[in-house]
């Protein structure tokens, strides 16, 4: 291994340090005291230069073999980022231009008993105008970001993270490193450098089966014979199969059956609250005639993926859903990007606490969004071991692509290494081209002329269909591919792979965002197939922002305020949108004001966020004008790359937004959902269980003014249908009024939930309609709220006392790492409890002394 302590100095040699290997530039500097935090205040404009200088990494190693004993060595890369030269010994290697490849050397005859590497990075910035000037054939919009992103430009004309350049969510930190691990192999006769394991259900025999298959380097001139012996000791299977591995490199497949008598009894993996995460043990054995005996050992998971798109009576167009090992699953969760600015700040620890929060909050499923990084190992282990679906893009995104031959050369090196790494994980149930491409051209965001439209169309195919998709279908048949999102599917295919409307609700997913239009009202949000994207922006708590802020900054309208904010307007559509429903803060002290702010804000877009996935759960079996059979709902977007407003339920370091705690009770298992139409107020069991359920649904009015309810509803017998919506109750809201006596629609609220009976002890989270606006609310007064805390094992639990209704109650403990069972709630009780589950050791003390306790009415 070549990890730990490089050297690193910048293009001149004015700075010289030392840097840790995996690492880049930033975190070195960072590490060495020789910068601030980079995310601090305006850093990410002040240190610009580092991004715009070209750093050298470099070593000395001794060699821990004999030389002369090993037929082949390499120096390996698994991830430079991105534009370097590398060099051993004075002698140039080669060069590298992609951040997704993985470059091996020879070094054979180069490799000396003491050893110089070295990496001369150029700066990805210089690279990628360098890149674009030399493109002459015709231009790749878009140039550069909007302004507002404080970004780089021609970010599409390398093969580099795409959000490196600046997002919407996101600094401009266009980093240089070796990202990922780098060493040295030697070896005698073979050497296996891939190997994976693909799982495949024969439905005529009824019976599993696996492909493994192993990709070789031979070094000798001849043919090597051999044995490989696969061995599942739970499944009584174990084969033998003879083998001969031709010179250089190449595969061999091996088709491994499962023991009928077990294959029955194979548990298969399932999405998190489907059903276990099953994985096997298996030993593969090489033990050839020349060269040593290889061992691997793997675990191995059963589970199979449709992706269908089939005609829908009532319907035209096709659904858009996915079938796990035979089962339609209603897919809920969000979309990934990643976490950090700098990938070597990505730990293990941080990827659990992000995925384990997803799962934690009902969630089955992730989109990698193709803007990023194709995750690290770690990231689709855990996916496997909770049972969280991956969505994977390709990484590209939002822009058009070159498409001349180096460039594709590269990105088909880049696919087959990727799906080649992937393919084992049962989490990954697609593939997809590329984030809005498809969109890009039909809606043409770019503004071609119409005559020049056929060339970048051909570009388009040429990239995503004639060479990713080509690749994609020949290393893996196990999983559908799709080439953009949002696409119409086999609709988009059929069109030429572009279609008209890559929007249409009757076929494939959408993405929608309307920041214009009231959030609360259900009938602005398209009853599509499958909603991949959609969302809207608050800001992170109050203690997240003060690790990067200093006092002058904490207003709404401060500069700090604005430079954090990467989308156009995105303020004001925040202040426009809490303003519709909920009085806008005016308090005098100005920290006040912005903690206030940072809350509604918060506030508004969980109930904006709740409303629309609410929406999408109840559509999954209905048709309504033809439009319907949502069957996902992924909202924009999961987690945070820095501390500032976007679109995340998780802010960077990992804190709950109050849009997280919601998820947790949007996408339960067991929901009702109620919306207003026309005067009517529907309610829908909604239910991801597998068995239909016999309840209660109880539904209670209250008067904001009183924790007594005014009236009570218990309607039993209410079936509610295994994986499905259906309607339960309807009632129009006139006549609900005038049941309950002395209640209007600005003085009372609606709650309701799903119980079962004693013996079965299921229980719905409990749901709430508005009537009204909250500004507009009467009755409502403010109250003390009240906490306890006591400690219990390695939990905390806080008891809330209130002398009147209140609405959003919201438990806030600075930066102490943990998180509450519940949050942002409606409290119609005098008593509540909330445990907290701290992420690291805390004390009463310590939470007592750090809580806050805000709800609507503290806000003035």
């Amino acid at each position: 291994s070549l990890r730990g302590s490089w050297r690193l100095r910048s293009g001149n040699g004015s700075v010289s340090l030392r840097a840790e290997v995996p690492g880049c530039v930033h975190t070195a500097l960072l590490c060495r005291g020789l910068i601030q935090d980079p995310y601090y205040r305006f850093n990410d404009v002040m240190y610009r230069w580092i991004s715009l200088d070209n750093w050298t990494y470099s070593r000395t190693f001794k060699t821990p073999f004999d030389i002369r004993k090993w037929q082949k060595v390499n120096l390996v890369f698994e991830g430079v980022d991105t534009v370097a030269q590398i060099l051993l010994n004075n002698v140039t290697l080669g060069r590298t231009d992609n951040m997704f490849n993985r470059y091996s050397f020879d070094i054979t005859s180069v490799i000396q008993e003491v050893n110089l590497v070295e990496v001369r990075f150029l700066s990805a910035v210089s690279y990628a105008v360098e890149q674009s000037r030399c493109h002459k054939a015709h231009s790749i919009p878009p140039a550069c970001p909007p302004p507002v992103q404080k970004g780089e430009c021609h970010v599409n004309f390398i093969r580099k993270e795409q959000c490196s350049f600046s997002w919407d969510w996101g600094p401009s930190f266009p980093t240089q490193g070796i990202w990922k691990d780098v060493r040295i192999e030697a070896y005698n006769h073979y050497h296996l450098i891939y190997f994976s394991i693909t799982p495949f259900f024969a439905k005529s025999a009824q019976q599993w089966y696996l492909e493994v298959e192993s990709i070789f380097d031979v070094v000798s001139s001849k043919p090597i014979a051999g044995l490989v012996t696969v061995n599942i000791p739970k499944l009584q299977t174990q084969q033998t199969f003879s083998v001969k591995l031709q010179p250089g490199e190449g595969s061999i497949v091996l088709l491994v059956n499962i023991n009928k008598v077990k294959s029955a009894a194979v548990e298969a993996w399932w999405p998190n609250g489907h059903g276990k995460q099953t994985g096997y043990n298996m030993t593969t054995t090489f033990m050839m005639d020349a060269g040593c005996q290889i061992e691997k050992f793997s675990k191995v998971y059963f589970r199979t993926v449709e992706l269908v798109q089939e005609p829908i009576p009532g319907s035209p167009g096709l659904s858009f859903y996915f079938r796990i090992n035979g089962r339609p699953i209603f897919i809920k969760g969000s979309n990934w990007i990643p976490a950090d600015s700098f990938q070597d700040r990505v730990t293990y620890d941080t990827l659990r606490l992000l995925l384990k929060s997803a799962a934690d909050a009902n969630m089955n499923a992730l989109r990698v969004w193709g803007g990023g990084v194709y995750e690290q190992d770690e990231f689709y282990d855990i996916c496997d071991e909770i049972g969280i679906m991956i969505w994977q893009d390709f990484m590209f995104a939002c822009a058009l692509y070159p498409t001349d031959q180096n460039y594709l050369e590269s990105v088909r090196a880049e696919v087959s290494h990727q799906v080649r790494r992937l393919k084992s994980h049962p989490s990954i149930i697609l593939w997809s081209g590329n984030n809005e491409n498809e969109a890009a051209i039909a809606s043409n965001w770019f503004s071609i002329p119409y005559p020049d439209i056929g060339v970048y169309i051909k570009d388009y195919v040429t990239l995503y269909v004639k060479n990713i998709r080509e690749i994609v279908l020949s290393e893996d048949k196990s999983r559908p591919f799709v080439a953009s999102s949002p696409t119409n599917g086999l609709e988009s295919v059929k069109e030429g792979w572009l279609s008209q409307n890559p929007y249409d609700t009757h076929y494939g997913d959408t993405h929608f965002y309307d920041y214009n239009s009231d959030c609360w009202n259900w009938t602005v949000y398209p009853k599509t197939r499958f909603a991949s994207e959609y969302g809207f922006q608050s800001w992170p708590s109050f203690s997240t922002i003060e690790k990067v802020s200093s006092p002058e900054d904490w207003s709404y309208t401060s500069n700090f305020s604005l430079h954090r904010q990467h989308h156009e307007g995105g303020n004001i559509q925040m202040l426009q949108e809490i303003g519709r429903h909920f009085k806008i803060p005016q308090s005098p002290d100005p920290v006040k004001q912005f903690k206030d702010m940072i809350y509604l804000s918060q506030v508004m877009q969980a109930q904006c966020i709740k409303t629309e996935t609410e929406f999408y759960r109840f559509s999954q079996s209905e048709i309504i004008n033809g439009e319907g059979h949502t069957m996902g709902a992924l909202y924009w977007q999961l987690n945070d790359i820095w501390q500032a407003p976007s679109w995340a339920s998780l802010e960077y370091g990992g804190k709950w937004k109050l849009l997280h705690y919601f998820a947790q009770n949007f996408f339960a298992p067991l929901l009702p959902v109620a919306y207003e139409d026309k005067g009517m107020l529907h309610i829908y069991g909604v239910s991801d269980l597998h068995e239909d359920h016999k309840l209660t649904l109880r539904v209670i009015v209250h008067a904001w003014s009183s924790l007594e309810p005014i009236c009570t509803l218990a309607k039993e017998g209410v079936t509610v249908k295994a994986q499905s919506a259906v309607p339960i109750y309807k009632e129009s809201i006139s006549d609900l009024l005038e049941r309950c006596r002395n209640c209007t629609r600005k003085s009372c609220v609606i709650t309701f939930c799903l119980m079962g009976g004693d013996e079965d002890g299921l229980r719905s989270p409990t749901n709430y309609y508005f009537l009204s606006s909250l500004k507009d609310a009467v009755g409502l007064e403010k109250t003390q709220l009240s906490a306890s805390v006591s400690q219990q094992d390695d939990i905390y639990i806080f008891v809330l006392q209130t002398a009147a209704i209140a609405p959003f109650v919201t438990l806030d403990v600075g930066s102490i790492k943990g998180r509450f069972s519940d949050n942002g709630f409606l409290m119609t009780e005098k008593k509540k409890m909330v445990v907290f589950y701290p992420w690291e050791p805390t004390s009463v003390e310590e939470l007592e002394s750090s809580l806050i306790l805000t709800s609507l009415l503290d806000v003035v």
